[in-house]
């Protein structure tokens, strides 16, 4: 069956055309929608593919609807591209760096207009984790029906196909090196750009509260004009089913350092500008007006670069055993 492309898919293949010869291209599952067609979700990769480097993943388009998070990406990939034609200082980077991007993983909730996967599933309640306290109602996941948001889809069912592809790249490329980060970008209804980092699930710190203490502490250093509000999610809301607390307490049996982010698009912003945008599903989650749109677009680009130098330089850093102990109790100041 013929199926409608999507503006996102048509840009992403005009990187990698851009991109042949520096990137590393493929698809990890094809999606289908009711009716039969089906949308590729690639993945894109580039850099030092050696074990022994550190590497950075970059995702967007896990919520259908919130359609900005896949640009955030793409425009940062298509930056790298346009830079590797003439960056010699970008190449000597990527030389101890690998880059690992999924900016569309959710096409067919994109294709629908729906922040749930075809399957009315909400890929971030998805995962196998439980939360250890009460979550709010709906919001923090919920088995009641796929036609309600937040669906985390049936009780013991193996994980949707977004997200078992999710699972397979992060561990392959980046739970497979001793040090890793990642970005996942979404938007949400709020007033301020947020990033977050696990847990979801509980209100208890991470076991690398240090490590992400260290981390934050060097982008304020170097980035002092930044609007971020950095914090760990459950000072937000707890939820049921977080692929990242997933992926993180992976990591954590593998004694790998991974230290996920969720990068919150505050579109309060968008529509306070806007109000119109409130009677439109697309405009409560997305920018609408092209300038506001481009302004977003850029004002992330030195977030998602970032990770990738503080990546490549992890080693200068990362708290050593004679700092961590003042790096987490700085850490439980700042966010317990």
């Amino acid at each position: 069956m013929t199926r409608a492309e999507l503006p996102e898919l048509e840009a992403l293949a005009r990187i990698i055309e851009l991109g042949a010869g520096w990137l590393d291209a493929r698809v990890v599952r094809q999606v289908s929608l009711p009716g039969g067609a089906t949308y590729p979700v690639h993945v894109v990769t580039l850099g030092n593919p050696a074990s022994d480097v550190p590497a950075v993943g970059y995702f967007g388009g896990v919520h259908g609807l919130e359609r900005i998070g896949a640009e955030v990406v793409l425009a940062y990939l298509h930056n790298l591209v346009m830079r590797l034609q003439w960056d010699s200082g970008l190449h000597r980077q990527l030389e101890t760096v690998r880059l690992v991007f999924m900016p569309i993983v959710n096409p067919g909730g994109m294709a629908l207009g729906t922040r749930a996967n075809p399957n009315g599933v909400d890929l971030m309640r998805n995962a196998p984790v439980q939360a250890s306290e009460a979550v709010p109602f709906l919001v923090g996941g919920q088995r009641i029906s796929a036609g309600l948001p937040w669906y985390r889809g049936v009780m013991d069912a193996p994980m949707e196909l977004e997200n078992q592809a999710v699972c397979e790249v992060v561990t392959a490329e980046l739970l497979s090196r001793e040090f890793s980060l990642s970005v996942d970008c979404h938007s949400g209804f709020g007033s301020r750009d947020r990033l977050w980092f696990p847990y979801a699930h509980k209100r208890a710190p991470i076991a690398h509260l240090a490590e992400m203490q260290a981390l934050k502490s060097i982008f304020v250093q170097s980035h002092s004009y930044h609007r971020y509000v950095i914090e760990p999610q459950s000072l937000q809301y707890l939820a049921h089913g977080d692929l990242w607390d997933h992926l993180y307490l992976q990591a954590c049996e593998q004694q790998r350092v991974f230290l996920p982010l969720t990068l919150e698009m505050g579109s309060w912003l968008w529509v306070k500008k806007n109000p119109r945008q409130l009677f439109s599903r697309h405009g409560m989650f997305n920018p609408l007006i092209e300038h506001r749109q481009q302004r977003v677009l850029r004002q992330h680009q030195l977030l998602l670069d970032f990770l990738s130098r503080a990546a490549s330089g992890h080693r200068l850093w990362l708290p050593t055993p004679e700092n961590r102990a003042q790096h987490h109790a700085q850490a439980l100041q700042d966010w317990y």
